[in-house]
């Protein structure tokens, strides 16, 4: 008889993220796929990246080019991001000691809060905030100081920002265009970010993976338009969501010298570096495509306004987005249901799956809101725009 103790009974494990389990996403898309719904949930393009990706990489493969990219990224790649961030975001980053490619934006975000929070540290996030900042704050013994944006605007509240800045305070984690409300910051939001971080030792971390994806002429005003706030701030992007690549994970860190110098320290143990030869082909296009950043709007400019265009005769009342590729919907006239409950709902009575946005809050605040991602191919927005307006 084996006496071995099982590993169960022999070991006890204290988890660091209890309260951590399957997130909403993958929960929605298993169930999607279960009912074979139209999956406007999970925020990933619909249809395929320009064709010339794939064959760059490849030929880049058959070059040899499949051993390990330098830690920070190559420098291609390094001074193509420079010089599409000073093209679009209005400050001068050197490619070499402030830029860094990581693999995909979580990387960044969690290499960025490992380098700089320490252990009782406070890190200021708004809800609704995207799902793996507290963890990332967590894990790093860090406490995450929730402040809920105001509904239905979903702006900043820079009054109870200034009350909940404390001795304490290390970091505020912002993201601009927003997720889930496609809201972004304006000049009041970078006058009074500069006025509260002056003259302090606070660091702001900008998410700001969607920042060529905006509407209307919009600018998108990055914390890097303005260089007071710039040398005090991590710029967190990805290619990922510019070029439709989500699978790839290539994202980057803008930031000054010093502070890329402490996110390259965990950067290199976490992943070391990102995939060589995604690297060198992301590299070649962005230098073969000056007009990428135009193309994008355009492409989904046209997709948020067909999904608005059909969803018109729907009883869903839209939210005005602003940027990023998800639309917010209010259901209050047609259920009373936990956002959770309707979108369950939605899937299996209507085949449409949708995100919902109290999973974006701590205390789970549900304003009868859901998510719908648009960035999908036109034949899918139209058969869910169907099904839902048959509601």
């Amino acid at each position: 008889m084996n006496n071995t103790p099982s590993l169960s009974a022999a070991m006890k494990l204290s988890s660091k993220l209890p309260d951590v389990g399957t997130s909403i996403f993958t929960q929605m898309s298993v169930l999607a796929a279960q009912y074979q719904a139209v999956n406007l949930g999970q925020g990933f393009p619909g249809f395929a990246c320009d064709p010339l990706l794939p064959r760059l990489a490849y030929e880049h493969m058959q070059a040899g080019h499949n051993q390990y990219a330098p830690m920070a990224g190559l420098p291609q790649l390094r001074q193509e991001t420079a010089r599409l961030t000073a093209a679009y975001m209005g400050y001068s980053y050197d490619a070499d000691t402030e830029v860094t490619i990581t693999s995909g934006a979580t990387e960044a975000l969690y290499a960025v809060i490992s380098a700089v929070v320490q252990p009782e540290d406070e890190v200021i996030v708004f809800d609704p905030c995207y799902d793996s900042y507290v963890p990332a704050i967590l894990a790093n013994g860090g406490q995450p100081v929730h402040i809920p944006l105001t509904y239905p605007g979903y702006a900043i509240d820079w009054d109870k920002v200034k009350r909940l800045v404390t001795s304490k305070t290390r970091a505020l984690l912002l993201n601009s265009p927003h997720n889930p409300s496609g809201r972004m910051l304006t000049e009041a939001d970078i006058k009074a970010l500069k006025s509260i971080t002056r003259d302090s030792n606070l660091l702001i971390i900008s998410d700001e993976v969607y920042a060529h994806i905006v509407f209307d002429g919009r600018p998108h005003l990055s914390v890097a338009s303005d260089p007071e706030l710039a040398m005090r701030s991590f710029v967190i992007g990805s290619y990922g969501k510019t070029l439709h690549l989500t699978g790839w994970k290539v994202g980057y860190v803008l930031a000054p010298a010093a502070l890329s110098a402490e996110l390259r320290k965990f950067h290199q143990y976490i992943t070391f570096c990102t995939s060589t030869p995604l690297q060198h082909a992301i590299a070649d296009y962005l230098a073969q495509k000056p007009n990428l950043v135009q193309d994008l709007q355009d492409l989904y400019t046209a997709k948020r306004n067909l999904f608005i265009r059909l969803m018109a005769n729907s009883r869903f009342e839209g939210i005005p987005v602003q940027g990023s590729y998800f639309q917010l919907y209010h259901y209050g006239k047609i259920s009373d249901a936990p956002d959770t409950e309707f979108c369950k709902w939605l899937i299996e009575k209507h085949g449409v799956a949708a995100i919902p946005t109290s999973v974006f809050y701590r205390d789970k605040t549900d304003h009868k809101v859901v998510r719908f991602c648009f960035a999908k191919t036109d034949e899918e927005l139209q058969l869910a725009a169907e099904r839902l307006c048959k509601i």
